[in-house]
């Protein structure tokens, strides 16, 4: 069956078209290097690289990470907005990035599909194993912003569902929504299937959880959509987030992957931001964001600067 798919908004992802431009590079035989468009000089070795996600509260951490860092002397090329975990994971492991926000639980994950981690303490513990040589990470923050199934209150209410446990008893259609990375995670169609004994078709929709998805679940589109439990807009109480009480979902805190190599170098400036940021901290700069408007450089900046940490 053919996948449907929405288009991403443009507000939320600006920096992809030089992604897209750069697919098409290696395409047509250019250079292979996914992040290396051939109108640029080579970046220098003894620079720090720093990608993000293709997701606007990953960018936010990642420009964190790079104004610590050139606080403390660091030279910082900055590659945000790269694309999906294939392909930044991808450039983590060709040496092209040397340092990148990520979500503890998706990153084991997507290593080891079969692992019983669920803590934030046994998934961090067991990702130095699951990670390919070259890559380690740093200590992780408190801040955790996980995938997660959400309904309208609506639906919810009528239907007596508040988690993903009552679904089994659900007479209707179920069809659920988000990244095409989704259909095939562990916590996807399969995991439903297997935790919660629910069958349910699968919608693409490329936004990370943002304008698109929650526009899928009020307007029936979709019966659920993930998305991420720092988005400010689940404060609302428009959306009803369904518990989990089988632990499908494994802990998602936000976690420096790093070079290996460059490890030791980065901690000292990095875990003292991982100590630093919580989930209700991650939450405010992305209202920041998503309210105010503001770029992740000024976000970055003046969190800094309440937190003395530059």
């Amino acid at each position: 069956m053919t996948t449907p798919t929405l288009q991403f908004p443009r507000r939320m992802l600006g920096g992809l078209a030089a992604a897209s431009a750069l697919t098409l590079i290696a395409a047509c035989g250019g250079s292979s290097d996914p992040l290396d468009t051939g109108d640029e000089a080579p970046v220098d070795p003894s620079t720090v690289v720093v990608g993000s996600q293709a997701y606007y509260s990953n960018e936010i951490i990642a420009e964190i990470y790079a104004q610590v860092l050139e606080s403390e002397g660091f030279e910082v090329d900055r590659q945000f907005q790269i694309g999906q975990r294939d392909s930044y994971l991808a450039a983590m492991e060709g040496d092209e990035v040397d340092v990148l926000p990520e979500y503890s639980g998706n990153l084991l994950q997507f290593y080891d599909a079969e692992t019983e981690a669920r803590s934030p303490e046994d998934v961090a513990a067991a990702l130095p194993d699951a990670l390919p040589d070259g890559l380690t990470v740093l200590e992780y923050a408190e801040a955790q912003d996980a995938d997660s199934y959400n309904v309208t209150a609506e639906f919810s209410e009528s239907n007596q569902i508040t988690s993903l446990a009552d679904l089994a008893d659900y007479d209707g259609d179920i069809t659920i929504g988000g990244n095409i990375e989704l259909e095939s995670r562990p916590y996807g169609p399969d995991g439903l299937a297997e935790f919660y004994g629910v069958e349910v078709s699968f919608v693409t929709i490329g936004d990370s959880g943002g304008p698109l998805t929650k526009d899928a679940i009020r307007d029936g589109t979709i019966t659920m959509g993930d998305i991420y439990t720092a988005d400010p807009d689940l404060a609302s109480g428009e959306f009803v987030t369904l518990e989990d009480p089988e632990n499908m979902i494994l802990a998602q805190n936000v976690i420096p992957l790093v070079d290996a190599e460059l490890a030791e170098d980065l901690a000292a400036a990095l875990d003292p931001v991982s100590a630093a940021l919580t989930t209700e901290e991650l939450i405010a700069l992305n209202v920041r964001s998503q309210e105010e408007e503001l770029d992740p450089a000024t976000i970055a900046t003046d969190w800094l600067a309440e937190t003395g940490l530059a």
